[in-house]
């Protein structure tokens, strides 16, 4: 069945990027739901506080969960978050719904899974693989046979080399290059303009040319 109904999940700069990638598209979206009492970013569409609030707005407006799409629009380093919202999002009834801008590269042997997003300017090379709840976005570039998992985050404007690996939740910020064959472990953040020359293990953080472990604070 045909989504053209999506409930984005947060509402704040991201859900207006969002919005915007479905421009000339059939499917719009109905409905914004976020933890925190904040505007609506996109005109004439209402703001939900919360599952609790948007459990009940579906069932008020009568909506038809399997012909409704979600899209998660929490960015930076909240891959853990994304995944949890994923699967709570599912347990509604509603259906990932995977954001494609029409003016993203993506090879023909690409694989995306469901409810990631390739935004603008994009590029997803041969046999490169992005996982569930993903994000590639702006102007970010997937070299061939690389790995995205599931609820990463690949920055606005990152690079990354042949045959990467991202691990589930990591997070590649704006301007950072990871170089070929290097694996970046679940959880761990790389810092935006960082150079990756070696493997970064889980859950640890790190920055700089070339990229370290990010001291402990004192």
């Amino acid at each position: 069945m045909s989504v053209t109904r999506i409930v984005v999940w947060g509402a704040t700069g991201h859900a207006k990027v969002i919005n915007e990638a479905l421009h000339d598209t059939a499917t719009s979206i109905v409905a914004l739901v976020d933890n925190r009492p904040v505007s609506t970013p996109i005109p004439g569409v209402p703001v939900l506080k919360g599952e609790v609030e948007l459990s009940k707005w579906l069932d008020e407006m009568q909506v038809d969960r399997s012909a409704t799409g979600f899209v998660i629009a929490v960015g930076g380093d909240k891959g853990a978050d994304r995944l949890v919202l994923y699967q709570k999002l599912e347990l509604l009834g509603l259906m990932p719904f995977s954001i494609v801008h029409r003016a993203s590269i993506i090879a023909a042997d690409a694989l995306l899974e469901a409810g990631c997003q390739v935004l603008a300017g994009a590029v997803i090379a041969t046999h490169a693989r992005i996982g569930r709840a993903a994000i590639i976005n702006t102007s970010a570039s997937v070299d061939h046979d690389s790995v995205i998992g599931a609820g990463a985050h690949v920055g606005p404007g990152a690079t990354l080399a042949g045959e990467v690996i991202i691990g589930n939740g990591a997070f590649i910020g704006a301007g950072a290059i990871v170089l070929p064959r290097i694996s970046v472990g679940e959880g761990a953040v790389v810092g935006a303009g960082g150079v990756v020359t070696r493997d970064v293990p889980a859950r640890v953080t790190v920055v700089g040319i070339p990229a370290k472990a990010r001291p402990a604070s004192s």
